[in-house]
């Protein structure tokens, strides 16, 4: 779009002293709020404050009085740290989000954190802050929306049909996950996807010549992305931008915006010393100044600028109506269509789908992975929101859904994602589509390099998203790749996410109870899967007990010590049950796949289980941290692994049912 095309009242508009004024709203609300915290971050605000007012009040479809209207664009301020630029913007458009909150910035309590939550504040679409995050989800949200368009849109039906925003940061771009996922993007062709890059030339350290000299169009260039570099001071050139990128729909598109960071504060814009500390009164008050703002009072909104932004209400509203008009319609057109978008939308689950849970009878010997890939195709056919793939372990992890096509550029009708050995960049992306609404991602990998997401996984934990993690090769038994392949500390590091459940079934039979207890619970889920055999050890209905985290597997009458392992292990304890039987030695069998599903049920339930004054010996391949809440005695490993057959590491290291065994006859 060329400077030309443009209205000229809209030009002669962004140009204005309203415009002027309605940008400067947004510089001094973030720079008040600092201030009075004693605490935050107002150079990012009082930098793009040109760009987010030309996006918000130019482009963005969005509607205040209804913040999860399903068609609105997205936008994701991945530069978290700049939070009350994201909080001004959504006081001044209408947002249940009153001037006393932005008053009461990273206070006990108040709807304005340090750094944007999901749930906490209206408007949010994601909890961002550790960098590069939002980056990566705004690519999951980008992805969500072309699947669905690709799914339901029908002539004359854009029913799924918006754009994705996110503002990053020189720190977004250095980090690797936003690399893994505009790599990615790129690939796709997400032609919906606008990055406004802030690109201010500093970082904490000082100037970005210190460490990050690399040409930012160029390396976005080679991902496949559009470039656009403006001075994001220029409203004019800004609008230009996005509306050139929102005409670009064969590739996403980032827009560099070179700005000025704290701008309008005399000595400390362009530097580091406005990035995360608040300006002081001295310089506040020769901001304002600078920039004929009244220093008086503190968060001061010019009504003719209130009324501007308000706007936002009623345009909301309309657009908002005219989707819901088309979508009345499209119901009486295309009704299956749209039942099944309302129920994807809505989280719930179709009626009677667990029947195709599949059943393995007691003469299936197979690997975890492998009957978990049992599961997923089992259900498949009945949970089209049901979406995944793999970091490139596809063979190995067992995730592909046979009979399904990819998704790829410009074919987004498929089920199955190929992430590339991205775990990082799937890891956000997941989260991404979560967010989105419409899908519950999966993603596959080796348990071992569940360590390259872990910052991801955290944040689907922090957020409560619906997320499976397939984690496969689970502990000493994948054998001969040895120690950099074998996780022995991961299973501890996962049960300690507040929120997340982790999952490690024994059996064909637990593993399709493991998947359906993921699938009903709103949360993140992470599903642990050996690559070696194991035997069937359940019938179906015993296996229902993994919804109450542990139960009885195997019982006597009074027993004198209580055995309990999860996944693969489980077999040990059964074996030595079976040895201290030999002996007169009464040993009850808990499986116990799931810590934190245990940890909610009832007292009786779990002293049923565990019963008071009976010892206990717990045996699981991995390092014993946390156990000592239930068990009397642990074998476990307390070293990382080695390569040989795992047969041979499982001796070596005494994971063994006669280590079960001693251990029990002490306790007895």
């Amino acid at each position: 779009m060329t400077l030309s095309s443009m209205n000229t009242d809209l030009k002669q508009f962004l140009r204005s002293d309203l415009a002027e004024r309605a940008v400067n709203t947004i510089r001094f609300l973030a720079a008040d709020g600092v201030e009075k915290a004693r605490s935050g971050h107002p150079g990012l605000p009082m930098g793009m404050a040109d760009v987010a007012f030309v996006l918000w009040t130019q482009f963005l479809r969005h509607n205040p009085q209804d913040p999860h209207w399903f068609n609105r664009d997205r936008f994701v301020l991945s530069g978290g740290h700049g939070s009350m630029l994201l909080y001004a913007l959504l006081h001044l458009t209408g947002y249940d989000l009153p001037l006393e909150e932005l008053q009461r910035f990273r206070q006990w309590g108040s709807m304005t954190p340090g750094h944007p939550e999901y749930g906490e504040t209206p408007g949010v679409e994601t909890t961002t802050g550790p960098l590069g995050q939002g980056a990566g989800n705004s690519v999951g949200m980008a992805l969500a929306e072309a699947m669905l368009a690709a799914r339901y849109n029908r002539p004359d039906y854009e029913i799924v049909d918006h754009f994705t925003y996110a503002l990053v940061t020189d720190g977004d771009l250095m980090e690797g996950v936003a690399s893994e996922a505009a790599s990615l993007a790129g690939h796709l062709q997400l032609g919906k996807l606008i990055w406004l890059y802030d690109d201010n030339h500093i970082t904490i350290d000082g100037s970005t010549d210190i460490s990050f000299t690399e040409d930012r169009a160029r390396r976005f260039q080679a991902y496949g992305w559009e470039t656009i570099q403006v001075d994001g001071h220029d409203r004019v050139a800004v609008y230009e931008a996005i509306a050139a990128a929102r005409a670009q729909t064969q590739r996403p598109t980032i827009i560099l915006c070179r700005t000025t960071i704290g701008f309008g504060a005399p000595h400390k814009q362009g530097t580091s010393g406005v990035h995360g500390a608040p300006l002081g009164e001295e310089e506040l008050a020769a901001a304002k100044e600078n920039l004929n703002w009244p220093q008086e009072p503190r968060f001061y909104i010019p009504d003719d600028v209130l009324a501007y932004y308000r706007q936002a209400l009623e345009k909301g509203e309309a657009a908002q109506t005219a989707w819901e008009t088309m979508f009345s319609s499209y119901r009486k057109v295309y009704t299956e269509e749209a039942v099944s978008l309302q129920r994807v939308l809505s989280g719930d689950l179709p009626a009677h789908w667990q029947d195709l849970l599949p059943v393995f009878g007691e003469d299936v010997h197979k690997a975890t992975r492998a009957t978990s890939g049992d599961v997923l195709n089992a259900i498949a056919e009945a949970l089209p929101e049901l979406v995944g793939g793999s970091a490139d372990l596809t063979p190995s992890n067992k995730t592909d859904l046979k009979g399904y096509t990819d998704v790829q550029a410009g074919e987004y009708g498929g089920r199955y994602l190929r992430f590339g050995v991205r775990e990082h960049g799937m890891g956000a992306i997941l989260n991404g589509m979560a967010l989105h609404g419409g899908f519950i991602p999966y993603g596959g990998t080796f348990f071992v390099f569940s360590d390259y997401m872990r910052p991801s996984i955290r944040l689907a934990a922090l957020m409560g998203l619906h997320v499976i993690y397939v984690f496969t090769h689970d502990s000493i038994g994948i054998g001969e790749d040895g120690p950099t392949h074998q996780p022995v500390e991961q299973l501890a590091a996962l049960r300690v996410i507040p929120h997340l459940w982790v999952v490690r079934p024994a059996d064909g039979n637990e593993t399709a109870q493991a998947w359906k207890l993921a699938l009903e619970r709103q949360g993140p889920t992470a599903l642990l899967f050996t690559r070696q055999g194991v035997p069937t050890l359940t019938t179906p209905e015993q296996a229902q007990g993994v919804a109450r985290g542990a139960y009885v597997l195997r019982d006597v009458d009074q027993p004198q010590v209580i055995l309990t392992a999860s996944g693969s292990e489980v077999q040990l304890a059964v074996a030595a049950q079976e040895q201290l039987a030999v002996d007169g030695i009464a040993a009850r069998v808990v499986s116990f796949p799931c810590w934190e599903q245990f940890a909610i049920q009832e007292t009786s339930y779990q002293k049923h289980v565990f019963l008071p004054d009976v010892p206990v010996v717990a045996v699981e391949a991995a390092v014993p941290f946390g156990w000592e809440r239930y068990a009397d005695r642990v074998i476990g490993i307390d070293r990382f692994g080695a390569s040989a057959p795992y047969q041979r590491i499982y001796k070596e290291f005494g994971i063994t049912a006669e280590a079960v065994v001693a251990a029990a006859r002490e306790l007895v």
